[in-house]
């Protein structure tokens, strides 16, 4: 079986001419890694309609990506705890630069680009202590690391451009180690919270749940069009429990979603991703097989059930959503809308090229 390096090292030899724009890569509009039908992993690009712009093999499954706003690159993060990311350019193939986390640190999935996609901003966490931490990375200098910051938290997820020099970054408060590979060390004493930093890692603002709710941990975020976060939650309490698992963080007041049991019950207590539509939020819920819209103020007002849905992004108005069985919707007004069926699993997430 090939090792991760030597599959790296092939593509490396692939090499080929710089692409200068996304409309090289086949003009698609998002981004999804899968698992193929032999057991292979890979990177999909996809267009507005479900259909494929490429297919790049990756050598492990991965977890989420960070797509360059105008350049065909994208940083494709191992599942935590992971010790490498790959830059991938997505017209030919060859990898432009594997990133490893410094010495006792690791990945924790996620990524985004910010300064006009001159900085790769990474979320990790130093082993020994447990404290997050933001990675930079330059474009310009081939990706090279040219420093670090702390999250402002433990277990730092998804991390998202507010701005071009502002960040979100979500702390979900869990303590890993990858000795003990994926378990939840500090569930007594975690501290979820939403930090907003600048380029510089100075906090701007940071808000955590009620010490009632410390052990609904923060995951994933999406940006708002007025400036807000909202912010998608995994209980990890009781599980007969049922606290809401979408909250909107606006001018420093976290505010959760009305309390719905029946929903959070279907969720069981895990929202897998989340994406703003029109009407506002749209939660994934995998473990229950729920898609759940929301208005703007946070009143569910629509659900469907759509097995092991995960995968959703919105870009110019239009939200993609895909499941573990290969499809591809889109998520308009109405019901989910069936655009393409793949041969694949597809994974947790799915990334809007901006």
């Amino acid at each position: 079986m090939a090792t991760r390096r030597g599959f790296i090292a092939g593509l490396l030899a692939a090499g080929g001419v710089p692409a200068l724009s996304w409309a090289d890569a086949g003009t698609p509009a998002f981004l999804a890694a899968a698992m193929e039908a032999n057991g292979a992993y890979a990177l999909f690009g996809l267009k507005e309609d479900g259909t494929l712009a490429f297919r790049l093999p990756l050598p492990d499954r991965g977890h989420a990506a960070a797509a360059h706003p105008t350049r065909p690159e994208v940083a494709f993060f191992a599942r935590r705890p992971g010790q490498y990311a790959l830059v991938l350019d997505c017209v030919t193939g060859a990898v432009l630069r594997e990133l490893e986390a410094p010495t006792g640190q690791h990945f924790y999935g996620h990524g985004a680009f910010f300064q006009d996609g001159e900085l790769l901003a990474t979320t990790e966490n130093i082993v020994e202590t447990g404290q997050g931490v933001v990675g930079l990375w330059s474009r310009s200098e081939g990706y090279r690391r040219i420093g670090s910051f702390s999250s402002g938290g433990v277990g730092p997820h998804e991390l998202i451009r507010l701005s071009e020099d502002r960040l979100a970054i979500a702390n979900g408060g869990i303590r890993t180690h990858p000795g003990s590979g994926r378990a939840k060390l500090n569930l007594e004493t975690m501290r979820p919270n939403l930090t907003l930093m600048n380029a510089s890692g100075h906090i701007l603002g940071q808000v955590e749940p009620d010490r009632a709710l410390h052990r609904n941990s923060l995951r994933h975020i999406a940006a708002l069009p007025d400036g807000a976060v909202a912010c998608a939650f995994q209980w990890q309490g009781d599980v007969y429990e049922t606290p809401a698992l979408l909250a909107i963080v606006r001018d420093g007041v976290l505010q959760f979603a009305d309390h719905d049991a029946l929903l959070w019950t279907e969720m069981q207590g895990y929202a897998g991703s989340i994406a703003i539509g029109r009407s506002g939020p749209i939660l994934t819920g995998p473990r229950g097989g729920v898609l759940a819209r929301f208005d703007q103020a946070q009143r569910p007002i629509a659900t469907e059930r759509r097995p092991d849905v995960c995968g959703i992004a919105a870009r110019a108005g239009q939200v993609l959503v895909t499941d573990g069985l290969g499809h591809v919707f889109r998520a308009g007004h109405g019901e989910l809308e069936h655009l393409e069926a793949h041969p694949v699993a597809w994974d947790n997430h799915v990334v809007a090229l901006t």
